[in-house]
């Protein structure tokens, strides 16, 4: 295939913004936001996000089935149109609740957590496996993948901005108008997917890429990768306000670690490029890994010492954005799906990732509370709780995620 123009990938890449827009605000501002509106506790926030999640997460290979089966020039076009209206009405209920919400918060954070996330289930999937098919050669995927994580920094960096400067109404407008302007021209002016191969679709095969070798190990090394950074991004603005007693720049350090993630691609792009994804993606962990260990050691009022961790760790976080999807997009490739299952593949991709932020949302928020730590809190053990799941369990779980990495068969893809 030719290779790429610069507008065909943005044309395709831009959908990541509207997608940012809906990612970051649910997994970093909701849980401070309905402890403080409704006065939940983390216990029965983290229970809705883990719940929540469950339920979108198993809904995701099934929906990655269904796209293969209705595969076709159209086909993703028309998933992603149906996605639309359900992120739209889901944003707005999870951040806009009207006043009879405070009858039953637990009820309706968890019903509008439901509707967001099928839309971005539908959303991403089919979006993801279209990228997947428009390309195979590495130098063009991982410009296609880079394209799209980079629009999608650019609507994290707005997301983490924009609340603290004006307030999440503009944001939720930006949202509105940004998902409509972005859909249009990925659905009209995007490059075409493959064409799909002839083959009938089966409820089997749902399962199918767990019977790849090469996909159990990036399976693998992708969930518990996953966990590791969800679990500081569950818990940033509790640290932010209460390890650090800086909540007034926990939207500075946001912007500093999306910037430096996205100023960072065109290296890991350029490493890949020449020495493979697995490569760069492992040297990338063993960064963050050094970097971020630093955190623990951080006290009250450690501002320099934060924006410079936030900075080199964003770094790194540049090759946790861009290379695991071109890495799935080889592996579906090298194993002949291309055409005809990479659905299946992006369905359980997104179970993956939706099962890390309910695993680190539901496990880390209870048991913080049940270690002693409160939102607020000046007790020394709280604190001290706060900075061991914050900081060290985070490198522990990317440590075995970097020695996953090493040993698996993912070289030459």
């Amino acid at each position: 295939m030719k290779n790429l123009t610069f507008p065909a990938l943005f044309y395709y890449g831009l959908f990541g913004l509207p997608l940012a827009l809906v990612a970051l605000p649910i997994y970093v501002y909701v849980p401070q936001f309905y402890a403080e509106r409704f006065g939940m506790s983390l216990t029965l926030i983290g229970a809705a996000l883990l719940v929540a999640r469950i339920l979108d997460a198993f809904i995701d290979p099934a929906i990655g089935l269904w796209i293969d089966k209705r595969r076709d020039q159209s086909g993703y076009r028309r998933v992603i149109l149906l996605s639309l209206p359900l992120l739209l009405c889901g944003y707005l209920a999870l951040f806009h609740p009207p006043q009879f919400a405070a009858a039953q918060p637990f009820f309706w954070f968890l019903c509008s957590l439901v509707v967001v996330y099928l839309g971005f289930s539908l959303a991403t999937i089919s979006y993801q496996s279209w990228g997947a098919s428009i390309t195979q050669a590495r130098s063009q995927r991982s410009r296609l993948t880079a394209v799209r994580e980079a629009c999608g920094l650019a609507g994290v960096v707005i997301a983490a901005a924009l609340p603290g400067l004006v307030g999440i109404g503009w944001l939720s407008l930006l949202f509105i108008v940004s998902l409509l302007a972005a859909s249009t021209l990925l659905l009209l002016h995007a490059p075409h997917p493959g064409a799909a191969q002839a083959g009938h679709v089966t409820a089997g095969g749902i399962l199918l890429p767990l019977r790849n070798r090469r996909f159990r190990w990036l399976f693998a090394v992708f969930m518990l990768n996953g966990i590791a950074a969800a679990i500081p991004a569950t818990l940033f603005l509790f640290f932010a306000n209460d390890r650090l007693g800086l909540p007034q720049y926990a939207g500075l350090f946001l912007v500093l670690y999306f910037l430096a993630a996205a100023l960072s691609m065109p290296l890991w792009v350029a490493l890949a490029k020449r020495h493979g994804e697995q490569h760069a993606w492992l040297i990338s962990m063993l960064l963050s890994i050094a970097v971020f260990v630093w955190a623990y050691t951080l006290g009250f009022g450690a501002i320099t010492g934060f924006a410079l961790i936030c900075i080199f760790s964003g770094f790194s976080l540049g090759a946790d954005l861009a290379l695991p999807p071109a890495l799935l997009a080889a592996v579906v490739g090298e194993a002949g799906h291309i055409g005809t299952h990479e659905g299946a593949y992006f369905g359980i991709w997104s179970w993956a990732t939706k099962m890390n932020l309910a695993l680190a949302a539901g496990i880390s928020l209870p048991l913080l509370e049940l270690l002693g730590y409160l939102p607020g809190t000046t007790e020394v053990g709280g604190l001290h709780a706060l900075a061991v799941g914050y900081a060290l369990l985070p490198c522990l779980l990317k440590s075995f995620a970097a020695l996953l990495l090493w040993r698996a068969p993912l070289n030459n893809l």
